[in-house]
């Protein structure tokens, strides 16, 4: 008998979600066992309200090719948190929602929280004895998944902030008569990756931007102020990259020193402003022409610079998901396992959900050097893989086209 397929998206979106769910969708079309495909609208969350749609329609036309390569979250995404109580009449509500679609599959795909939710439901499916199968596909700009070498989504964002950083430094030296500072403040809360990535913008030894800071380390304001007076000496247009997330070390993010800072469903402090802090803190204590850029949105999700390694992981870690599930397998996240980087050569994998939700891999601490305010070239050997490539988009006058969910 066949069974159907749901599949969501959930957390912060990417430039390549939506290719994971093209390779969820296009995979599932193929199967004889499988039946209707059905989208979660807005997640577990949009699901719970009867939000959802049949998205494996959209083969018919040509919608399905263009979710491949529309940024962000086409069937929208949430940040809801199921309940750690397993007893909680959520999940009979759900379970039965799924039996009433005879739902026999079921693909999250997203970072971290939403690992939280594959494990949740599957360890209710095993108390229930119910046989539908749940699989986590990864998804994170912040590459901070464990069991998987990297994450979809990284790699696009990486080459962005690479990208735009070395934009920003050419911009940074137009005007050579007067000492500057730009410090980027790029997306990060304790994990470091997508800021070092700003270390393949420079073009030499000694480039900009010369000055990176990641979460990992504890960040000491005047140790700081000291290596930026320093760096002025040589580089006057010096370009600093920060993590939204460095801290003191002690526990209070740095961007806390100026202003107080909310919290999402998951307890998650929601950062931003540390940028803005060292940017005033530089004003007083050097007191040169200084601004501060903050990355915001587009790194995690624009497609301008979208990797055609990123994209193409990002589709066989859906493909690779629908196969798993035919296979028997659940309470399972996909992995991607690098059997070696010169020449790049991937392989796929699943690895047990509950050892992966609710944790997250930092920048190793030997690849952060000089005091906390650099990294080593092995991130280089790391990194520059996954950013390889362009994808030529389908545009509209001149203007990439995307599906839109109507």
């Amino acid at each position: 008998m066949k069974k159907n397929i749901i599949v969501g998206q959930s957390g912060g979106p990417t430039a390549v979600i939506n290719g994971s769910l093209y390779g969820v969708v296009s995979e599932g079309l193929k199967q004889a066992e499988t039946g209707c495909i059905y989208g979660m609208i807005n997640g577990i969350e949009g699901f719970l309200h009867d939000h959802y749609m049949d998205i494996g329609a959209l083969d018919a036309t040509n919608e399905l090719e263009l979710v491949r390569t529309t940024p962000g979250a086409y069937l929208g995404s949430c940040r809801y948190k199921l309940p750690e109580d397993l007893n909680d009449p959520v999940y009979p509500e759900l379970f039965k929602k799924f039996d009433e679609k005879e739902i026999g599959y079921f693909f999250y795909i997203g970072g971290n929280d939403s690992m939280d939710t594959v494990s949740k439901l599957s360890r209710y499916a095993a108390g229930i004895k119910s046989d539908i199968r749940f699989i986590g596909v990864p998804k994170t700009i912040d590459n901070d998944l464990v069991e998987t070498d990297h994450t979809p989504g990284y790699g696009s964002a990486a080459k962005y902030v690479a990208t735009v950083v070395r934009e920003i430094s050419a911009d940074a030296t137009v005007y050579d008569n007067k000492q500057s500072v730009t410090i980027v403040e790029v997306m990060g809360r304790h994990a470091g990756w997508l800021t070092a990535a700003s270390m393949l913008a420079r073009k030499f030894e000694g480039d900009n931007p010369v000055l990176i800071y990641l979460p990992e380390v504890a960040f000491d304001q005047n140790a700081f102020i000291e290596k930026v007076n320093k760096c002025l000496e040589t580089t006057p247009n010096l370009v600093v990259c920060i993590s939204e997330g460095i801290n003191d070390g002690k526990g209070t993010f740095i961007c806390e020193y100026a202003s107080d800072v909310g919290v999402d469903n998951f307890g998650h402090k929601m950062l931003t402003g540390s940028g803005k802090y060292l940017e005033n803190l530089v004003k007083e204590k050097i007191g040169v022409k200084v601004r501060s850029i903050e990355l915001n949105v587009c790194q995690r999700c624009s497609c301008a610079h979208l990797a055609r390694v990123d994209l193409d992981e990002a589709v066989n870690a859906g493909i690779y998901a629908v196969h798993a599930a035919l296979e028997g397998e659940t309470g399972k996240m996909i992995t991607f396992v690098r059997n070696k980087s010169v020449p790049y050569e991937l392989s796929y994998g699943t690895a047990d959900v509950n050892i992966i939700c609710n944790k997250e891999k930092p920048v190793p601490a030997e690849w952060i050097i000089n005091e906390g305010s650099d990294i080593s070239d092995d991130f280089i050997d790391y990194a520059r893989p996954l950013t390889q490539g362009y994808v030529e988009l389908p545009t509209k006058n001149g203007i990439p086209l995307f599906a839109y969910r109507r």
